[in-house]
């Protein structure tokens, strides 16, 4: 028997997402008794958000589907300080423009989790910039900054952690947990948002939410945090040799994005099923059981229902089908990533490799031609000046590159 009242925890500590909370009998009683709103804020540091994000993405996604209400919180105010949590050196400083481009590109990725609307558990997307940037200064620090003391934020992981090492921290990032504090204040006035949840890294400030929404007026406010994901040998969830796996298909392909998930390492199947998928618990303990061939089926059917929740279905099915073609029906595979070249033109390899994201760097690329580990057309490149020229182009006016025997794609003249 669950030891929940409410669906909606009960579905996040079935399915791995519960880490921390700061009341969770309370959290559990608020939410049994009618719909609650929750928050999740990202930094616009990039166009894109990645796999890194996606435990908190999906935290949300199961929070409308139990009932509630969830908003995402662009940081078009805090991208401005840049949050010095798990980081070792100071965040390049973005102009407005950048940062407002980068939020125009990620808000189409949350569509595909998330529904937005009016109703009343249909998802909101705010951005803290409509309140951070008209601050006054001096106004701010009488009302907020005065409760929070320099001794507490010098515990928190993240001062403590560029003290340690001796890295600056600079007075701008150090009042990043003010700001982020002031978000959860300024989202309960407006949205009657009683919830913030993160990742693990982000406990400290969503504590300082907590206490600044009870110090400053009393409210009953909760955190929730999801345990920081890694896998089975260790790695960070979501880099990979070749750089981060991107949600934006304009950044990775939804092909590529299938064979990040295929690549799973065994003992970690049946916990991305219950991550990173809707599929159901009984089916999922079906599939962990799986053992050594039988354990490919169970990664494809991860792969598919990934691509499928971020892609859509008709991805993930043109992904499987163009997996299924490159290494089972010996196929060209049309969905590949595909690099296109002026026909009597003869591009280097090594370059060619960089572009299409087979290899993160030259360094990485001319490794992986020394190594024997590069194949045009299924035989070894082995010169690091070798170019593609028209002798390589088949009748389709496509060639095939392959990095390892995992990683391929097509390169085409045009």
């Amino acid at each position: 028997m669950s030891p929940y009242k409410s669906d909606f925890l009960r579905v996040l500590h079935e399915r791995g997402h519960v880490h921390q909370c700061t009341d969770m009998g309370a959290l559990d009683a608020r939410a049994a008794a009618g719909p609650i709103t929750a928050y999740i804020g990202y930094d616009a540091t990039a166009d894109s958000l990645h796999v890194g994000n996606l435990a908190t993405i999906m935290m949300l996604h199961r929070l409308q589907q139990t009932g509630h209400r969830p908003i995402v919180l662009m940081g078009g105010g805090t991208t401005k300080v840049g949050d010095p949590s798990g980081k070792d050196e100071t965040r390049q400083l973005m102009t407005d423009e950048k940062i407002a481009a980068n939020i125009a590109s990620i808000k189409s990725i949350f569509g595909n989790f998330l529904k937005f609307g009016a109703g009343k558990t249909d998802g909101v997307m705010t951005n803290n910039a409509d309140w951070l940037d008209g601050l006054g200064y001096i106004p701010f620090l009488r009302e907020v900054g005065t409760h929070f003391t320099i001794n507490r934020m010098l515990s928190f992981d993240s001062v403590k952690l560029r003290l340690e090492r001796e890295q600056p921290l600079t007075f701008l990032e150090f009042n990043y947990m003010i700001m982020q504090g002031y978000d959860f204040v300024e989202l309960h006035k407006r949205n009657s948002c009683i919830l913030q949840m993160g990742g693990s890294d982000q406990w400290g400030n969503i504590v300082n939410g907590v206490e600044l929404g009870r110090r400053m007026h009393n409210y009953e406010l909760f955190g929730l945090t999801t345990p920081l994901i890694t896998t089975a040998s260790g790695a960070k969830m979501g880099k990979t040799a070749s750089g981060a796996v991107w949600l934006k298909k304009e950044r990775l392909s939804p092909y590529d994005y299938w064979q990040f998930w295929r690549n799973t390492e065994d003992a970690d199947v049946g916990r991305f099923l219950k991550l990173f998928t809707d599929m159901p618990l009984d089916e999922i303990a079906r599939l962990e059981k799986l053992k050594d061939a039988e354990i490919n089926e169970a990664k494809k059917i991860l792969a598919f229902e990934a691509v499928k929740l971020a892609h859509g279905e008709e991805a993930a099915r043109t992904a499987a089908d163009t997996a299924k073609a490159t290494f089972e029906g010996g196929g060209a595979g049309e969905g590949l990533p595909t690099y296109e070249f002026p026909r009597g033109t003869t591009p280097l390899i090594i370059d060619v490799v960089v572009t299409l994201g087979l290899a993160a760097s030259r360094g990485e690329a001319k490794r992986l031609i020394e190594q024997g580990g590069l194949r045009l057309n299924d035989a070894a490149v082995t010169s690091l000046t070798a170019t593609i020229g028209a002798g390589d182009i088949g009748g389709d006016n496509l060639a095939r590159l392959s990095a390892g025997k995992k990683r391929h794609a097509l390169v085409k003249a045009i």
